[in-house]
Formats: structure tokens, C-alpha cells, sequence
């Protein structure tokens, strides 16, 4: 064999190792559900905050523990446990990525990740408002 074959022969077994090594780290997002079917096992969910339910997060008694409610989009619903500080802004939040386990009744969650809430809201008004505007520029601009 030539040395080029060889060298190509390589490169290619290096590419299909890291592929492979990739793979182990593509995650899917698992409901509420499917979580209780996993006890102990790492799962990472898509979630909202059940507002109706209380939020307790007490900073000076101990501010690296937050409890409260999620609901999936099915509508299932779970008790959260998080031992670390609140992140900011989470009730403002429209969903949260929570990865973490079922333990007993609860889940165990080790990290939340907030999904902000989008400020580019379908506002027909303002939409509205944006295109008269930009109108009455361009014509005061071509006079």
C-alpha cells in the first residue's frame, strides 16, 4: 500500500471514532411521564413552572435550595428539587430544560436552563405601527 492509502485509512478511522464519540452525547427531551419510568436515571425534560403551585426558595434560611412544580406539555406534573442558588427571572421564564433524576416522589435536578421569553411576539399593532412608520420615512426621504 501506498503511504497516501495509509494516511487516508487513518484519517478515516479517526473521523468515524469521533462520530461515534458524538453520539454519546445527543440527548432527547423526555416528558414527565418517562422520567417516573426512569427512577435514578440522568433525563433531561422540557418544562414550564405550574404557577398555581408555590415556589420555595427561603435565601437566608438556604439559598441553594428551590422547590416547585413542573408541568410538561401533556400536562403531567412533578415536584422539582434544585440545590443550588434560584437563577434569575425563572418565573418569567415560558419553558425550562431541567436535567436531572427521579428520586422517590420528586426530581432531583442538577441543572435548569431557562428559555427567554421571546420579545419578538406576534403584536399586530405594533407590526402595524412599524410598517406606517417606516412608509412615512422612505416618502419623506425620496422628497
Amino acid at each position: 500500500m501506498k503511504k497516501m492509502h495509509v494516511v487516508a485509512l487513518v484519517l478515516i478511522a479517526v473521523a468515524i471514532a469521533a462520530l461515534i464519540s458524538f453520539m454519546g452525547d445527543v440527548t432527547s427531551y423526555d416528558t414527565i411521564a418517562v422520567a417516573k419510568q426512569k427512577p435514578g436515571k440522568a433525563v433531561t425534560m422540557v418544562a414550564k413552572m405550574d404557577k398555581t403551585q408555590p415556589l420555595e426558595y427561603d435565601p437566608v434560611k438556604n439559598p441553594n435550595y428551590l422547590s416547585f412544580t413542573a408541568l410538561d406539555t401533556l400536562g403531567n406534573s412533578i415536584k422539582v428539587v434544585y440545590h443550588n442558588p434560584k437563577p434569575t427571572d425563572m418565573e418569567k421564564s415560558e419553558r425550562i430544560v431541567l436535567k436531572g433524576s427521579v428520586v422517590g416522589d420528586h426530581f432531583e435536578c442538577k441543572d435548569i436552563l431557562l428559555k427567554c421569553p421571546s420579545k419578538y411576539k406576534d403584536d399586530k399593532n405594533a407590526t402595524q405601527q412599524n410598517l406606517n412608520t417606516s412608509y412615512e420615512y422612505k416618502d419623506s426621504a425620496r422628497s
